[in-house]
């Protein structure tokens, strides 16, 4: 089964990533089973989440649907078992040298996916995700020939890549697309009215090799759910306090400018920053994070989930699309991961120098790394940087 319009993660509900009330188990698989209930027949989870007990959570509140009713799609990247946690870095990859050689590659892919399956309870994924590749992940044959063998061994059909785990990536994403787009049906990426930069650079690129993108974040911390206000108090693990101060105050400013475009078509804030991604040729698939915000005037998750069901078949004009673009638009505002013309030295696990390669994939698809790239509020890092 092919990924849905819609789509329900494992890092929603506060459990395996720390957004808001961590919901208890019931509630957390109450939630899923009400996603599938309410017409939500895709759901994503990775492995690494809870090293393993998100994917045996999703497998509890999948149990007793007919598995060809429902779109289950797996994540493997971080190297968990054999890895050791780096604070907040999280898990290395599988590919870091000190793990494994290329030669390897294959058959730790292999491993963590029938893992994960018997996490899951279930004997096949209809996706497989490469989740939060470093360098190697981007442009290695030895990686995507792992992957393959996923579709060979009937473990998968679909195959894709997951960026991540924060913004950026984007000419690393178009060069996997270019070396790999034969073998990958899906890509996700972060894309929101308010977050245009830098996802939509890929867009071309992923129309053009064929790759149909699911967008993530397309909630924007919360903001679209429109229960996160100005003044609005986070938990003290929330994620999201790690965004610059006054982030929930600006969303506002531009979300009472979008609100127009919303009662023109009848939707909530939620449904329209979900039919402006669809609105995109190649986006096929949405999947905000659910969130339960602390505090007893939240919006229940439950009635977050029944926005993202009742989800109508809309498509904005071009017009609409570009105008909501122009009020959002987020062009400069982080420094991004992935290959990016700041970075000086060794190469880490979610950010480079650009390489003679990424540079040939900036100068196919016109996008100047200097300008589309860039980081607006960063303090120059060299003498020739700041000419």
């Amino acid at each position: 089964m092919d990924l849905t319009r819609t789509a329900y993660g494992t890092w929603s509900g506060g459990r395996f990533m720390h957004f808001g009330e961590p919901l208890d188990d019931d509630r957390f698989i109450g939630a899923i089973r009400l996603a599938y209930e309410s017409g939500v027949r895709t759901f994503m989870t990775a492995d690494v989440y809870g090293n393993g007990a998100a994917d045996e959570m999703l497998g509890r509140a999948l149990a007793g649907f007919r598995r060809d009713s429902y779109c289950l799609v797996g994540a493997i990247g971080h190297d968990f078992y054999s890895g050791q946690r780096d604070g907040s870095k999280g898990f290395p990859r599988f590919t870091h040298a000190q793990l494994r050689r290329s030669g390897d590659y294959a058959s730790y892919i292999r491993m963590a996916t029938e893992k994960a399956l018997a996490r899951c309870g279930t004997d096949h994924f209809d996706c497989v995700l490469l989740h939060n590749p470093d360098h190697t992940g981007y442009t290695s044959d030895a990686v995507w020939n792992g992957m393959e063998k996923l579709r060979e061994a009937k473990l998968t059909e679909l195959l894709g890549i997951a960026p991540g785990p924060a913004n950026g990536f984007a000419l690393d994403l178009i060069l996997s697309f270019e070396r790999f787009g034969a073998l990958m049906d899906w890509a996700m990426i972060i894309l929101n009215p308010l977050e245009p930069w830098p996802g939509s650079l890929c867009l071309p690129a992923a129309e053009q090799h064929n790759v149909k993108l699911i967008t993530r974040v397309a909630d924007y911390g919360g903001v679209f759910h429109d229960d996160v206000k100005p003044g609005h108090t986070f938990g003290q693990r929330d994620h999201r306090t790690f965004r610059p101060a006054g982030w929930v105050e600006a969303a506002h400013a531009k979300m009472e400018r979008l609100r127009p475009f919303a009662k023109d078509h009848g939707l909530t804030m939620l449904q329209l920053s979900l039919v402006w991604n669809l609105s995109h040729a190649p986006v096929k698939s949405v999947i905000p994070t659910m969130i339960q915000e602390v505090g007893s005037g939240a919006k229940p998750i439950e009635a977050k989930i029944e926005e993202l069901a009742s989800l109508p078949e809309l498509t904005l004009s071009r017009d609409e699309v570009e105008e909501i673009r122009r009020i959002g638009d987020n062009t400069g505002c982080m420094d991004l991961k992935g290959g990016n013309p700041r970075h000086i030295g060794e190469t880490l696990p979610d950010r480079w120098a650009l390489t003679n390669d990424l540079l040939q994939v900036a100068e196919r698809w016109r996008i100047s790394p200097a300008k589309d790239l860039a980081y607006a509020h960063a303090e120059p890092t060299s003498p020739a940087a700041a000419r």
